[in-house]
């Protein structure tokens, strides 16, 4: 196979009809590394909008369990992804993020804000750092994939295209973006994961790098020092060489899951969709919503 034989198969395909397939072919072919990337840092900015990250710092899950957090989210994500919307799979996984959802108070705006940062954060990083640009296929494709998740978790007034998207997350962004100390504690326990999956002497190191890639509008709302301008000029320098690397490397052949990550460390003997996520009781820690009349959440 060549390079950009799989870039000439994904523009063969309808990008509205075949979302899924294109999505899936970008994702898990063309830029594994970069789209973990990109959507951690999507997670990352939600922490951000104060109702968001104080919730997150309320209910611990992201302070307290901060690996388990990460693996339940990217590998419910992932079964939508790897097995589609239609399949046993994809439809567990989508009630059990429902279901956790349900559990809280959480705006609609909120919700469709991390839409939004799902699909314009991996088109922005990798036309940053990746080994090409994403073709206007996959950029539409990524949208309209997004779009369909959103319906299924029941969001409203989602936007119809890529720019629109786009737009929706740059004005809510500048709306909301604000200091709130839940969600720098969310964003401080993120960084202690990431840098925890690497010998520990590299932390500080890891610490800076993360913080290089961050703009300015992430940095000012937790309040962190910006690294100096030549830290952060090496630091994407190197990220973007890295995608010079793999443009002269063969294409990948076998897919590669999320699931497959090293990142991914809480489940070594297997695990089952339904089981994943939190399950939390109305009315004690973490801030669940008590349902009208004292019932539970919503299932």
């Amino acid at each position: 196979m060549k390079r950009f034989e799989r870039l000439a198969e994904i523009r063969r395909l309808d990008p509205y009809r075949d979302a899924w397939e294109i999505y899936r072919l970008s994702s898990v072919h063309e830029f594994p590394w970069d789209f973990t990337r990109a959507l951690e840092l999507a997670l990352y900015r939600t922490y951000a909008v104060p109702s968001i990250g104080r919730l997150l710092a309320e209910t611990a899950e992201l302070t307290d369990r901060a690996q388990k957090r990460y693996d339940d989210t990217v590998l419910l994500l992932d079964a939508v992804v790897e097995h589609g919307f239609g399949s046993e799979q994809g439809r567990t996984a989508i009630r059990r993020i429902n279901q956790m959802h349900r559990s809280y108070d959480i705006g609609d705006e909120d919700m469709r804000y991390v839409l939004c940062t799902f699909v314009v954060t991996p088109k922005r990083w990798i036309d940053a750092y990746g080994w090409r640009r994403m073709s206007r296929h996959e950029t539409v494709a990524c949208a309209v994939y997004y779009r369909t998740l959103g319906q299924h978790m029941g969001i409203k007034d989602i936007p119809e295209s890529y720019e629109e998207f786009e737009a929706c997350l740059d004005a809510y962004e500048e709306a909301h973006f604000a200091w709130d100390e839940g969600g720098r504690r969310v964003a401080d326990a993120t960084l202690d994961l990431m840098t925890s999956w690497y010998p520990r002497p590299l932390a500080p190191l890891l610490r800076t790098g993360t913080l290089a890639l961050l703009d300015e509008p992430l940095l000012r709302a937790f309040r962190y020092t910006p690294p100096a301008p030549a830290t952060r000029a090496l630091v994407r320098r190197a990220v973007r060489l890295r995608g010079r690397v793999v443009r002269l490397m063969p294409p990948r052949r076998a897919p590669h899951f999320a699931r497959q990550n090293r990142e991914v460390k809480g489940y070594p003997d297997g695990y089952r969709l339904a089981e994943l996520g939190t399950r939390p009781v109305p009315g004690t820690g973490g801030c669940p919503v008590r349902r009208p009349g004292g019932t539970s959440p919503v299932e």
